[in-house]
């Protein structure tokens, strides 16, 4: 008999245990009792339970109890030393109406079981006095022209400035030291100078290099044409790079009339170079020379100098006789 009821008492005791262990305790907390209007406080649900236990907790979205969330719902779950869970809902809250707020209990539900969290209050205060009787309706203000930031102007300038200035910066040093090019293109300085400027050094270079001396007659005279061409293209706008001889000569047949020596100059030095390049003509030195020196006459005949110096004259003379 005696052993029947130990046998009940460990039954009953055990159940109770079973039951007591599947308890769930909820705390709900502010960090803060009174708070100014626009503050913030923290809010915050702690459940205390079983692993293995699940428990159907309030979810609040925008608002509990009259309070604004400012932060959406955060959760966190510590293991504490008896191996239950404690489960924590994290709400910031806050109000913008002078007023007593008042926090009801919410239920927390495992299974059959129902625990109640305890209720808060919190006291919204107004920090400042707003005088009611002196208010005043105003007239709308215009709209305010913000004052003109010079100092930002010359940044922005100095910073493009500087931008452009390392840009030429890195082009000149890559060109120069890297691609072992010249930094300004040749045929850009040439157009910077007068046509017969540039077809004068060109002619001064040819009779340095004397390459018929050399035997490379047919080269000499390819060069002489080659800068009589481009000089007359840029001398007289004609596109004489691809034309014949022939061509360029019917160019210049007015020539004929009002400086005839000038024509006879440039038909010997093309006729010339046509026999040496294409008939294989052997010229005597006479005749290359006489090329060169009909190139110099007619660069030095049909150039237009500046006429400003003359004018510049012409006015100090006047002052003179004054």
């Amino acid at each position: 008999m005696r052993k029947y009821f130990i046998l009940l008492f460990l039954f009953v005791a055990l159940a109770f245990t079973n039951l007591w262990a599947q308890k769930i305790s909820v705390n709900a907390r502010l960090d803060s009792t009174v708070l100014k209007i626009g503050e913030q406080a923290h809010l915050s649900f702690e459940v205390s339970q079983q692993p293995n236990q699940k428990v159907s907790m309030p979810i609040f979205l925008d608002s509990i109890a009259g309070l604004e969330i400012v932060e959406p719902y955060k959760a966190d779950t510590v293991k504490a030393a008896d191996g239950h869970l404690i489960v924590t809902q994290h709400y910031v809250v806050t109000a913008f109406q002078d007023s007593l707020m008042y926090i009801p209990a919410y239920p927390f539900v495992s299974g059959s079981d129902t625990v109640w969290s305890k209720s808060l209050s919190l006291k919204i205060v107004q920090p400042f006095k707003i005088d009611t009787a002196s208010n005043k309706i105003a007239d709308i203000k215009p709209v305010m022209d913000p004052k003109f930031d010079w100092m930002m102007l010359l940044l922005i300038l100095i910073i493009v400035l500087t931008m452009h200035g390392l840009i030429v910066l890195g082009l000149f040093v890559y060109r120069k030291y890297f691609k072992k090019q010249p930094v300004l293109d040749l045929k850009s300085q040439e157009l910077l100078l007068p046509a017969h400027v540039v077809a004068l050094s060109y002619l001064d270079k040819i009779k340095h290099d004397k390459g018929w001396q050399q035997g490379r007659s047919k080269e000499y005279h390819t060069e002489l044409t080659d800068v009589l061409r481009a000089y007359i293209e840029r001398m007289f706008n004609i596109n004489c790079m691809e034309m014949t001889s022939e061509e360029i000569l019917d160019q210049f047949r007015l020539m004929r009339l009002d400086q005839k020596s000038v024509y006879l100059s440039l038909q010997q030095i093309l006729k010339l170079a046509d026999l040496v390049k294409f008939a294989k003509w052997d010229a005597t030195p006479d005749e290359h020379e006489l090329s060169l020196m009909n190139a110099y006459l007619f660069v030095n005949q049909t150039k237009i100098e500046d006429e400003k110096p003359k004018e510049e004259a012409k006015i100090e003379e006047a002052k003179e006789s004054k």
